[in-house]
């Protein structure tokens, strides 16, 4: 997100300032008149802390190139001057792009640092290590700006939650939490395998899912080309003849290649405006929320979401879970982490509240939600029992993930044959269509009857 600094002015005349996380200026302003009518102070000013690129020349002669970010010209310029070194120019960055760092370059880091953390490396050599060594250039400016903001005294949760629209809310908040605890190196390599965990199964889902759709695609649009435009120049020759009585799948192909004919601009211009409004529907929040309801429901591949699901809620409430205390935090990190929007909402919206206003016990909560599988309610409820949640949360995710990663491979054959039994009907269809127009015989007066 971006940061913004606001300075005002309160009724008694002292001055007031402060930052302010935003993704956009318009957020920063109804945030900031908020924190003015909670404090009664007046809004002066509001800054965007931008990019500015400067030029230094080095006492030696040296020119040297560099980017900062600022909330204004001169505080880069006073800055480099405090240093010693002559500013030949600084500028704004006119055009700010604000990229994303790829997943597997977030994943690489988490993972690297890990392995760091796991050497006894200490923290503000694994980033500066990193911060060096890293090629993306998103990402590298993302741990530029936590490195700096931990060194000016900043919490660490509040540094690495600052940019959790680029890491990702979970990411954020599972490397800041780690900062501030005493198992670093055992949070950073739960996390890393988690995130490692998570892009494996999404890419085996896409490739179960978008190879198998392209090929069906494929296939239709090859048995729409043969039907409306082969069809007509072989069998459409017979159609003129009056009392020659044509095959039945000749005589269904021929009415759907003129149906094609007559209406095929509007077909395409329905399927368009259909596909562009389930496009637009299901990136509201409504729309999401029951793609994610429904997605969990699908034949196949839905059982296996649903258990990834609950496979990362485990995991993650295994990792933070304290075993003492209030753990109402841990629920709902572990409910934004899971991936699906519905059972995110129904934890947060059942779950909680119940443990919270009523009193009731974790298994019973969670049940009350309707997200989870009665062996997840099991496993926590044998824990809740025996007071070990934690290792019940931590054998239920394992448990998943194997299970998950069989079938996986079994859902993948389940649905290539599938999509190849899909594919031998269309070509017997085409192959029975070109056998049944290469049998028909007109007769010899079929034949003058058309040359009259």
């Amino acid at each position: 997100m971006a940061e913004f600094r606001f300075s005002g002015t309160a009724a008694s005349g002292k001055s007031v300032s402060g930052t302010v996380y935003a993704p956009n200026r318009k957020a920063a302003q109804q945030k900031v008149k908020s924190l003015s009518d909670k404090h009664a102070f007046q809004l002066q000013e509001l800054e965007k802390r931008a990019m500015f690129h400067y030029k230094v020349k080095h006492p030696s002669g040296k020119v040297v190139k560099g980017s900062q970010k600022a909330y204004a010209e001169d505080e880069i310029r006073n800055a480099l001057a405090r240093m010693g070194l002559e500013v030949v120019s600084v500028n704004k960055e006119l055009i700010s792009l604000n990229r994303k760092p790829p997943t597997g370059d977030v994943i690489m880091f988490v993972r690297l640092a890990a392995n760091l953390l796991m050497e006894k490396m200490p923290f503000n050599e694994v980033m500066t290590l990193l911060m060096s060594d890293i090629s993306s250039v998103p990402l590298k400016q993302v741990l530029r700006d936590i490195n700096s903001d931990l060194k000016s005294g900043m919490e660490a949760k509040q540094a690495f939650m600052k940019h959790e629209d680029k890491l990702g809310k979970f990411t954020a908040y599972m490397l800041g939490v780690a900062s501030q605890s005493g198992n670093m190196a055992e949070i950073y390599e739960a996390t890393a395998r988690f995130m490692e965990r998570k892009d494996e199964f999404r890419k085996s889902v896409k490739s179960a899912l978008i190879s198998p759709m392209m090929t069906i695609l494929a296939t239709i649009a090859v048995f729409i080309w043969y039907v409306w435009s082969i069809v007509p120049q072989t069998a459409g020759l017979f159609a003129d003849f009056e009392n020659l009585e044509l095959p039945p799948l000749t005589t269904f192909s021929l009415a759907m290649s003129a149906f094609l004919d007559e209406y095929m601009g509007v077909l395409i211009a329905g399927v368009l405006l259909i596909a562009a409004g389930l496009f637009a529907y299901f990136r509201t929040p409504k729309g999401q929320m029951l793609m994610s309801k429904n997605m969990i429901r699908i034949p196949v591949i839905g059982s296996l979401l649903h258990k990834l699901n609950i496979e990362v809620f485990s995991r993650v409430f295994a990792i933070l879970y304290s075993g003492s205390g209030e753990n109402l935090e841990v629920i709902k990190v572990a409910a934004e982490a899971c991936g699906n929007p519905y059972m995110e909402h129904r934890i947060k919206t059942v779950t909680i509240p119940m443990m919270m206003g009523q009193g009731a016990d974790l298994v019973r909560s969670m049940d009350a939600s309707g997200v989870f599988t009665p062996m997840a309610l099991s496993r926590f409820k044998t824990g809740a029992e025996t007071g070990a949640v934690r290792k019940a949360a931590q054998q239920m995710a394992d448990y998943y993930e194997r299970e998950t990663t069989l079938k996986l491979k079994a859902a993948v054959e389940t649905i290539q044959t599938f999509v190849g039994l899909f594919i031998g009907l269309m070509v017997a269809f085409l192959t029975v269509l070109s056998a049944e127009t290469a049998m028909i015989r007109p007769s010899a007066n079929d034949m003058m009857g058309m040359g009259g």
